[in-house]
């Protein structure tokens, strides 16, 4: 009953869309329509400017991170795959709550890299901390923040497994890897035509 709990938790927090409330509390626009529509971390920078876009991206990667240690201490008196599962079933239902938002009628969600982020920020360090390193060295030799995320995305579960030897873990940063980069489907179409936004102009 504790992790049903805990997973609902997770899935409405995980909802909250804390870019679309920020950009209208403090510059009076629905996020929606500006940019990419989208209501992450980028997004909220072109529509309010980098400090904007970091408070969304802590936002959002805390509706990972708080969940999942919350279900990790939750789990800590259960030892092997069960914890692991309570704890990845957690994680899973946070980042789907960022993608397909129930506030928001299940649309207009964002591409769940930072709430993945926080989610493994706490499960896995090491595999963040790589993932981190791919984002940052190839977000800043494209100029691309999307190519950045699609491949720590697909880095994570290879670095979750290396990092932890669970295949429950690992299974479960597929799962969100392979949702993250599905949802950057269109900046995969825009990359490849070569009309994707750069970071620095």
């Amino acid at each position: 009953m504790h992790i049903i709990i805990i997973c609902i938790f997770a899935y409405l927090f995980g909802s909250i869309p804390f870019g679309l409330i920020l950009a209208k509390v403090f510059k009076s626009v629905d996020i929606r329509k500006i940019g990419s529509g989208n209501i992450g971390a980028t997004n909220a920078r072109r529509a309010g400017g980098w400090g904007m876009g970091i408070a969304t991206l802590i936002c959002d990667a805390l509706k990972g991170a708080i969940p999942v240690a919350v279900a990790g201490g939750m789990s800590a008196a259960h030892h092997g795959r069960t914890g692991e599962t309570w704890v990845a079933a957690t994680a899973i239902c946070a980042v789907a709550g960022h993608l397909y938002p129930v506030y928001l009628k299940f649309k207009t969600g964002g591409k769940g890299v930072s709430t993945a982020a926080g989610c493994f920020a706490v499960m896995s360090p090491p595999a963040f901390a790589v993932s981190l390193a791919v984002f940052l060295t190839v977000a800043r030799i494209s100029n691309r923040v999307s190519a950045g995320s699609l491949a720590a995305a697909a880095s994570l579960p290879f670095g979750v497994f290396w990092a932890s030897h669970s295949l429950v873990t690992a299974g479960c940063a597929l799962i969100i890897s392979g949702a993250v980069i599905f949802r950057h489907r269109d900046n995969i179409g825009r990359l490849r035509k070569g009309s994707e936004p750069a970071i620095w102009r």
